[in-house]
């Protein structure tokens, strides 16, 4: 390749130019930074990392490979599988959806169209039935996930619990094949079941955990989302229905007959619906509120009990501070994951 080759599949707006010299050719130095500086040209935040990744995904590299050789050459099928991938990431297709993977909770989960693409921010879910459990570890636990989508948070809190046994329900049968594909891929198949339907409905507790990341995104705001979720999450994994609390009501209804004495449950929650949810949830006979803040000090997670729990000031149910819709497809989740506030 000569100095300045361009790879013409990419968008005119954010075109890779790779330098090279007639002694190598196009090393694996010279075709990151020329993604580095592309991708940050067309808006991505994270361009650094997503450069490393989708060059160590094009050519087959580990990360320690490529730091230990970056002035090795790269061939020119190599550079035939970067680019297209490069342009997706440019146009603002997320890297995990690239990829099809995402790492969750330390986990490698694949992903499809149809469910929500599972964030970190979720994890602090995970943390909260963690750290409320962790006494209870050995124990034969019975976990329900609603609107488990790829099955993320199921998938974390068996890994966690290696006694108890678990339940994902979600409206969706593709999001629910996802589900049940990536709890057979962590060994988990054994010890889990999936199941197709709305909620809790056709669930018969009790539960010691019910969890639960439903949509919670008014249906006016979707459209003012990022690109990267607003038009590759699926939408109905988002619509939290007018005021983004819909799946709220509908589970909290439910919640009262799914729970074992001495049970919790645990939701994920938007920026500022934490009071609101908790309000609607305590409507509904449910008590022992508390929240659990996300990294960024955002009130993430609510949860609570089916009866009186001895609530402290610590929040019981979340180990932080204290403190029904109808079930229709435009309501239902596909993922059990974060979605952007």
């Amino acid at each position: 390749m000569r100095v300045g080759q361009e790879i013409q599949a990419l968008p005119r707006s954010a075109r890779l130019n790779i330098a090279s010299t007639p002694e190598v050719g196009v090393t694996r130095g010279a075709v990151l930074q020329a993604l580095r500086t592309m991708l940050a040209d067309s808006g991505v935040e994270s361009f650094a990392t997503d450069a490393r990744l989708l060059l160590c995904a094009a050519v087959g590299l580990r990360h320690a490979d490529f730091i230990s050789n970056p002035e090795r050459a790269l061939n020119e099928a190599a550079l035939a599988r970067l680019a297209p991938l490069a342009a997706r990431r440019a146009a603002r297709e997320p890297l995990s959806r690239i990829l099809a993977r995402r790492e969750f909770w330390g986990l490698s989960l694949a992903i499809s169209p149809a469910v929500l693409d599972p964030r970190p921010d979720t994890e602090t879910l995970v943390e909260a039935v963690v750290g409320q459990f962790a006494s209870r570890r050995a124990e034969p636990l019975r976990i329900l996930d609603l609107g488990a989508g790829s099955g993320a948070i199921l998938c974390a809190l068996l890994t966690e619990f290696g006694a108890a046994t678990g339940v994902a329900v979600d409206l969706s049968a593709p999001a629910a094949a996802q589900a049940r594909a990536n709890l057979a891929a962590c060994g988990l198949a054994a010890r889990a079941r999936v199941a197709v339907g709305c909620w809790g409905r056709a669930i018969r507790g009790p539960f010691d955990v019910v969890v639960s990341n439903p949509p919670y995104i008014p249906s006016g705001e979707i459209g003012d989302l990022e690109r990267e979720v607003r038009d590759h999450d699926p939408a109905l994994a988002l619509d939290g229905g007018r005021d983004g609390l819909d799946a709220y009501r509908a589970i909290g209804g439910e919640l009262g007959a799914l729970l074992a004495p001495g049970g919790r449950f645990f939701l994920e929650v938007g920026a500022g619906q934490a009071e609101d949810a908790m309000a609607i949830l305590r409507a509904n006979g449910l008590t022992g509120m508390a929240t659990r803040a996300d990294l960024s000090g955002v009130a993430r997670v609510v949860g609570g009990c089916a009866a009186a729990c001895g609530e402290t000031s610590e929040g019981p149910a979340c180990g932080a501070e204290s403190e029904a819709a109808e079930c229709t497809p435009r309501r239902m989740p596909l993922g059990g994951e974060r979605k952007k506030d």
